[in-house]
């Protein structure tokens, strides 16, 4: 999802509460908050010397251990006023992808994009994945595109055509 999408999605239900799914039936707790907006910039060189670049919104969750006890989820106009507020001071690049950081005690620390999203009655629930990892240079490192099982000496021997 892009950062101007997910601006327009928060905006268009701003009447109701704002819910993130991380994995399918866990939910960040009640008690989160947004901690922090990135504006990040991404130079690449990837493993066939294939240069690339792009920008990315991050927007990182937290939940407060004193808030533990919360059950009333914080509301899209919230979030909207909070986003709005660093884009004034840092402006977005609208057409970046946007992604959540998010971690807790069952969940390692990870930056999330935004799989989908369900609106209910009086929620909007934003539904969070983990992106897998992959090679963009399969065709010049000499690997299948499809997802055979590649073995590390195939991947990383001196004749593969890879770094």
């Amino acid at each position: 999802m892009k950062t101007q999408e997910l601006l327009q999605l928060l905006e268009a239900n701003k009447d109701k509460a704002l819910l993130f799914e991380y994995a399918p039936n866990q939910f960040v707790g009640a008690n989160y908050h947004i901690t922090e907006v990135k504006h990040i910039s991404i130079d690449s060189v990837d493993c066939g010397a294939g240069v690339d670049a792009w920008k990315e919104t991050i927007i990182q969750l937290w939940e407060s251990p004193s808030e533990i006890n919360n059950t009333e989820y914080m509301g899209t106009y919230k979030a909207i006023g909070i986003l709005k507020k660093v884009g004034t001071m840092k402006a977005y690049d609208l057409t970046s992808e946007v992604k959540f950081e998010y971690g807790n005690a069952i969940f390692h620390t990870a930056q999330l994009f935004v799989n989908d999203f369900e609106i209910q009655e009086s929620r909007l629930v934003i539904k969070l994945a983990v992106e897998k990892t992959d090679c963009k240079a399969k065709e010049s490192c000499g690997l299948p595109e499809s997802s055979e099982l590649v073995t590390e000496a195939s991947c990383c021997s001196p004749e593969s055509g890879c770094c």
